[in-house]
């Protein structure tokens, strides 16, 4: 499918691994020129080499910033000043008892989580709305609904995430701009696979034992009873990104494989 994305500009925050760089993959092979990110140059220009070695001709941009810091932005925007699509997905979690989680952790959560994409959103969307045409796209989470108890501070970034999103909409009215959230379920990105091949060591099981008790016990309401891949959620994105969704905007779109039982 031509999703019209070859004359388009698109920034992948955290594209080094996981669903950011499948975003930033299925991007480039729909012909868009991607701005690549991540923390250090290795990762970066690793990213690079490994989308390049199966889309041969992938117009890539390599920026390494450490985006949740202002100084990072900074760097960022001044080496790109001008997007077409934006996807805020820089993002961490950690599973910690909200007794045992400190002020620091919370603010470095809502800093990286948060604040990475306001910031980039506060740049960027003027000089989309100046062209007309511009889309944002932030990666929450099933978990900004449906609050996980064993990581409620990961979990208040995600919801903040869809109220950012919904609200930024908002000043979009009445032109060709659009900003949504994106709301993935549990997905095999890089760190769960890690999580699990760590469990299934730990516990002396199989990672398919590990995944199937996951879903029994910690997201019992999954209808899709496994892992979401990476590409699962870079293709809505993709779609979201694209000129075809113009009659999409303001709204929380879930790849979550029905964890969520509430109808959004």
């Amino acid at each position: 499918m031509d999703y019209q994305l070859h004359n388009k500009i698109a920034l992948v925050s955290a594209s080094t691994a996981g669903i950011g760089y499948a975003i930033a993959s299925m991007f480039a092979a729909e012909g868009a020129t991607v701005v690549i990110n991540g923390r250090s140059n290795e990762r970066v220009e690793k990213a690079i080499v490994s989308i390049r070695s199966t889309y041969s001709s992938a117009n890539l941009i390599g920026v390494a910033a450490d985006l949740g810091t202002a100084n990072g932005v900074a760097v960022l925007t001044e080496k790109v000043p001008k997007v077409d699509i934006l996807v805020n997905n820089l993002g961490i979690y950690a599973v910690k008892a909200f007794n045992d989680i400190t002020d620091e952790e919370w603010i470095q959560m809502f800093d990286i989580n948060v604040m990475s994409g306001i910031r980039l959103s506060r740049f960027y969307l003027p000089l989309m709305l100046k062209e007309n045409w511009g889309r944002i796209i932030f990666i929450s989470s099933e978990s900004g609904v449906q609050i996980p108890s064993e990581m409620i501070h990961y979990g208040m970034t995600k919801t903040a995430q869809i109220a950012i999103a919904r609200g930024l909409a908002e000043i979009t009215a009445g032109t060709a701009v659009t900003v949504n959230s994106v709301l993935p379920g549990p997905t095999r990105s890089e760190g769960v696979e890690a999580f699990i091949a760590s469990m299934a060591e730990n516990s002396q099981k199989n990672i398919e034992q590990i995944e199937k008790e996951f879903f029994l016990n910690v997201r019992p309401t999954s209808l899709l009873k496994r892992f979401t891949t990476v590409n699962e959620v870079a293709s809505l994105v993709c779609y979201v990104s694209s000129p075809l969704s113009s009659g999409t905007n303001g709204a929380a779109l879930s790849v979550d494989g029905g964890v969520v039982r509430a109808i959004l």
